[in-house]
């Protein structure tokens, strides 16, 4: 459009001056033409090598002019764009706003900002744009948006870069304030549980056996026994605890659980429970494999739905030959052998091949609402215990899990059995030092059972000054973290006083967390809160 007017203004100047040439000289036309000539051939290096999209557009939208930089951005050139309307190219959602900006400038005859908006590429993908421009009257009268647009693709994934590393670091911070509280909580949730703890397994002791409190003080042993997993768990997620490998018996996790799974599921479904007994042990964390289980048995019960149906758990164990665990999930380095296994099936809506084969990505969910970790978190445990996850399911077939873990090599009836009373007993003169009342009291009571003379101090200072006046104490029981002068500084100084001074550190905090402080400054044991009294006769006893 503007090449045919300078053609055509070219060509009038051309023939006047051929006709005036004939009468006279007009130098001053031919500079004139001159100029001419010069500003075309500038505009047209200025437009052919620009960055930035120039387009002439109509009051319809339809493409009157484009540079060839459109081709370089798009992918399309001029030919297929000229005399085209701008919403072939535009996404769909942005087509309604440009068009109202465009006539609100062709109405207005004023300038104004642009709305960002996405052009397609010819290969797909969508870039996106801003389009500064103004009125051009033609010389025909009408009046046309001459825009110059602006790729500001790189710049918006810059600041969605900028906007998502900000929100990771306020998840962070929000992560981290929480660990701080969890852990706080933990800790004091444990002394108060040494308490609940160390009382009830006192008074069974003293207890006749045929006693009908006996019942009642087990059932307080067990809560609170679940009570510190829960503490556990709470430790771990605020970074300061680790999770702890033990030998279990999986059957009997099974039916602790029992309560906790019914009120979990639909009140429509059935749990049936095919349990395997005696079943060899598994070296696992009994936190997460119950987190396994409830993840499972929830998936179960929603797959189920509002229908009536059964979720079946199953225990037992079996032997694995390589041909058996090729199909499998994780089956990496899995060795031949006895596996135990966990089944839980159900009868619920069951999963074709697509859903399978994204069931343990993260954040993939068939749930309308959801983080969609659930099953990516379990495939996370079942690798870090070594295990693999068989998966059968048909739709409307139901689902089953099979989730297989290696047995230990040592008998289960070594770490599940009620074991027998260890009468063992000791003397002499020992400290306990712990800032909380309730954990001096019932420790007190403990040491004094086993046969120990017992010194008591509420924080190191103390605990420091009665060392020096007791040069006979045989060891001392060390908490960690107490006000003034905490288990570290405490220890320093007691091994100051004393080099082979005998110190067993007892905190809320895992074991690895703790002693990883300690390593190579003989520190003799380490006891986790809560404890019972055989647990810290059996620390006692190793030093």
């Amino acid at each position: 459009m503007v090449e045919e007017n300078w053609d055509e203004l070219r060509q009038r100047l051309i023939g006047f001056g051929e006709q005036s040439s004939r009468k006279s000289y007009f130098p001053e036309l031919q500079r004139k033409l001159a100029e001419l000539n010069e500003s075309e051939q500038r505009f047209r290096m200025l437009v052919e090598n620009s960055i930035d999209v120039i387009f002439v557009l109509d009051d319809a939208g339809i493409f009157q002019f484009v540079s060839p930089s459109w081709e370089k951005h798009f992918g399309y050139p001029e030919s297929e764009v000229v005399y085209q309307k701008f919403s072939r190219f535009v996404h769909p959602d942005d087509v309604q706003p440009c068009f109202e900006y465009l006539l609100r400038i062709l109405n207005s005859g004023e300038a104004g900002p642009s709305p960002v908006f996405r052009v397609r590429h010819r290969d797909g993908d969508w870039r996106h744009f801003v389009a500064n421009g103004s009125v051009y009257i033609e010389p025909s009268g009408l009046s046309r948006y001459l825009g110059i647009s602006h790729d500001i693709t790189d710049q918006i994934r810059a600041e969605q870069e900028r906007l998502a590393l900000e929100r990771q670091l306020l998840h962070a911070q929000k992560l981290e304030s929480l660990g701080v509280l969890a852990g706080g909580i933990a800790h004091d949730f444990n002394n108060l549980l040494m308490a609940i703890m160390g009382n009830a397994d006192l008074a069974l002791m003293r207890l006749n056996p045929e006693s009908p409190a006996v019942d009642n003080l087990k059932r307080i042993e067990d809560a609170a026994a679940r009570a510190a997993d829960l503490a556990k768990q709470m430790l771990a997620y605020s970074g300061k605890g680790k999770f702890v490998i033990e030998h279990l018996d999986i059957s009997r996790l099974v039916e602790e659980m029992l309560h906790m799974l019914e009120v979990s599921i639909s009140k429509k479904v059935v749990l049936r429970f095919n349990l395997t007994h005696p079943i060899p042990a598994v070296e696992a964390d009994a936190t997460q494999i119950r987190q396994i289980m409830m993840n499972l048995v929830i998936n179960a019960s929603e797959a189920i739905g509002d229908k009536s149906g059964v979720i079946a758990i199953t225990t037992g164990c079996m032997d694995c030959d390589r041909n058996y665990l090729k199909d499998v999930w994780l089956d990496e380095n899995l060795r031949d052998g006895l596996y135990v296994y966990l089944e839980i099936a159900d009868t619920g809506c069951g999963m074709d091949k697509d859903t399978m084969a994204k069931l343990f990505d993260p954040f993939f969910t068939t749930k309308f609402t959801g983080r969609g970790l659930g099953m990516a978190a379990v495939l996370g445990i079942v690798r870090g215990h070594k295990g693999a996850i068989k998966v059968y399911s048909e739709p409307n077939r139901g689902t089953t899990f099979k989730i297989l873990l290696p047995s230990s090599n040592r008998p289960v009836e070594i770490f599940n059995g009620s074991g027998h009373r260890d009468d063992w007993k000791g003397d002499g003169k020992v400290m306990l030092i712990d800032d909380e009342e309730t954990v001096r009291g019932i420790g007190t009571e403990m040491l004094k059972e086993l046969g120990f003379t017992v010194i008591t101090a509420d924080d190191g200072r103390e605990g420091v000054e009665q060392f020096k006046q007791n040069p006979d104490i045989s060891f001392v029981i060390l908490d960690l973290t107490m006000p003034h002068m905490d288990g570290e500084q405490c220890f320093r100084e007691l091994r100051q006083i004393k080099p082979d001074v005998r110190v067993i550190m007892s905190s809320g905090y895992n074991e690895q967390e703790v002693t990883q402080k300690f390593v190579g400054k003989g520190l003799a044991g380490f006891i986790q809160k809560p404890y019972k009294l055989s647990v810290l006769r059996e620390a006692i006893q190793k030093i």
